[in-house]
């Protein structure tokens, strides 16, 4: 006997799949919103966790620090690309600091080199940082010539600092304790972020290796120990010229032209 199909039966069998169909694409798009989430989510914070956010060019790590006296602390740094720079290259570093925390105290201290609008980036490279009777220096480099100019052109080429009084207060190399002798921070630090922040703590070690790999390290005194003495005029380190010299001020006169007298004029 054959079936008999009623249009009612089948138009509520037929409602009832659309419906059922509705309710697994939805199902289907709500899980697939829900992965997406949860890419982002784990794709920002595994940069995070690695130091290197991608916005605004910032990056921090966790440094190891070898003190004068052999003792270890562990720092953390942070820098910001930008400021100016030629069309094609990477802008420079436009500000930094460096936070840590006295040994046997709980103190936590941070010193920042902001960005400066005459010289279009930050002011210094880093060098050292050292610790005497509870007492911290951050020794630096005037980073280029417009800095170093800005600077008072410092020789030996240090702006040395000391935390007194709740502030940071510039010192002259005399008033540095003569314990203090290493460098001991990961210098110009911007070619290297990749490697730092990739490391949970960059070690004593590593921090070595990173700038014994520095051409500037072989052919600069001033990198590879805290030099007293001023360096010879012109050498390398202090060779940046001095732009408030005259030469460099005063409107040059326009070249002299003898006028040529009647009759002596080549033919």
């Amino acid at each position: 006997m054959a079936r008999i199909f009623t249009a009612g039966k089948f138009n509520e069998d037929g409602g009832m799949r659309r419906e059922s169909e509705k309710r697994e694409l939805s199902r289907k798009i709500n899980i697939g919103i829900i992965l997406i989430i949860v890419f982002i989510f784990t794709g920002v914070t595994n940069m995070s966790a690695a130091g290197f956010l991608g916005f605004g060019d910032t990056a921090s790590w966790k440094e190891e620090v070898l003190l004068h006296d052999g003792s270890k602390i562990i720092v953390e740094r942070w820098q910001k690309h930008g400021g100016r720079h030629e069309p094609g290259q990477q802008p420079g570093i436009s500000d930094q600091s460096i936070a840590f925390t006295i040994p046997g105290s709980k103190k936590t201290i941070t010193w920042k080199d902001e960005y400066s609008e005459e010289l279009g980036r930050c002011n210094f490279t880093l060098l050292a940082l050292h610790i005497l009777n509870e007492m911290p220096y951050i020794i630096t480099k005037p980073r280029l010539c417009l800095s170093y100019n800005k600077w008072g052109r410092p020789n030996p080429p240090y702006v040395i600092f000391k935390y007194e009084n709740k502030e940071w207060k510039r010192i002259e190399i005399t008033e540095l304790p003569v314990e203090f002798k290493n460098i001991n921070l990961v210098i110009t630090s911007g070619g290297d972020e990749k490697k730092l922040v990739a490391q949970d703590l960059v070690y004593v070690e590593m921090v070595q290796e990173l700038n014994s790999d520095k051409n500037m390290l072989r052919n600069h005194e001033e990198y590879k120990t805290i030099i007293r003495t001023p360096l010879k005029p012109g050498s390398l380190g202090v060779s940046c010229p001095d732009w408030s010299l005259p030469q460099y001020t005063s409107p040059k006169s326009p070249i002299s032209i003898t006028p040529k007298e009647k009759g002596k004029e080549s033919k």
